[in-house]
């Protein structure tokens, strides 16, 4: 039984007609008549005593008139209830660059559905600018590669994303192949965000376990200047899978780096649990839930998903 049956059959009764009552819901007569009828069959009893003049309840029908207006009041309060009490208030968001370029238009769109009284503050910075952020009060939560200067923070592991080489297809010395491993683009020069963001902290352990030095060229802490410098093609570049949500199928020639060892873990670091309000709490849970859905949608080219 529905809630749409109990409205269709009260308002028969109110009308007295099950034409008239079709006619003030937007209704075919002949449908809202096959409606009382399922209606009677699941109840296995007659609710209407139908005439040429109309129709009026039986016994049945009218003790069941009854119960159904205080149920639809029920249901209509219970809605008034919730809309009166959603949740509301302030919430400061921050991401990295390279993972807001997949997962930042997604959830502000979850954030909208579902909490459309909270007032979302969403950064884009390097990693290391919104740890210190963190650290400073000035964010709720934000996904971090690192959480070495974690001062009170609660950490989730959500993801580990693999990591690229990106460059022009052109470019001297570029490796063939969709895959590649470090020992065969240690000739490369690099254009990489600097030392203290967690990306840079990465690709220096890869090739310190692989026993080689990166050449890097230039430092850029900004991932749309960094990508137009290696459009220019005198550098590559590493990345993450989530920078490929900002490039052109064609554009740049990708190619996977293999090295066991070399993956990005994404966690979602907020404020202690203590100091999180429902919205900040609320926040965190969608931005776990749109994660996880672009990984499991295939979306998001990740080596391991957290679940827990």
């Amino acid at each position: 039984m529905e809630l749409r049956q109990l409205r269709y059959f009260v308002r028969v009764v109110e009308a007295g007609s099950i034409g008239r009552a079709a006619q003030s819901i937007g209704m075919v007569t002949s449908a809202l008549s096959q409606q009382i009828s399922r209606l009677e069959g699941e109840l296995s009893t007659r609710l209407l005593q139908r005439s040429a003049s109309g129709v009026v309840p039986t016994d049945a029908g009218l003790a069941f008139f009854r119960q159904a207006q205080l149920a639809l009041r029920h249901a209509d309060d219970a809605v008034q209830a919730a809309q009166q009490a959603r949740l509301a208030g302030h919430v400061s968001v921050g991401l990295p660059s390279t993972t807001a370029a997949i997962l930042g238009a997604p959830f502000v769109r979850a954030m909208n559905e579902r909490y459309p009284d909270i007032r979302l503050h969403l950064v884009e910075a390097l990693s290391g600018h919104l740890s210190d952020m963190l650290n400073g009060r000035q964010l709720d939560l934000a996904i971090v590669f690192q959480a070495e200067s974690a001062r009170r923070w609660s950490v989730m592991a959500l993801l580990d994303e693999p990591l690229f080489l990106l460059a022009r297809p052109d470019m001297p010395g570029l490796p063939a192949g969709d895959t590649t491993r470090i020992d065969a683009i240690a000739h490369l020069p690099l254009v990489l965000p600097s030392g203290r963001h967690g990306l840079r902290a990465l690709v220096n352990n890869a090739f310190l376990q692989s026993g080689r030095t990166p050449v890097v060229a230039v430092e850029v802490d900004g991932l749309p200047v960094l990508m137009d410098v290696v459009q220019s093609g005198q550098v590559a570049t590493i990345q993450p899978s989530s920078a490929m949500a900002r490039i052109a199928p064609g554009q740049l020639h990708m190619a996977r780096i293999d090295d066991a060892h070399l993956f990005r873990p994404n966690l979602l670091a907020s404020l202690s649990e203590d100091e999180l309000s429902p919205a900040a709490l609320a926040a965190r849970l969608v931005l776990a839930d749109v994660s996880r859905t672009l990984v499991r949608e295939g979306k998001w080219a990740v080596v391991a998903l957290h679940d827990s």
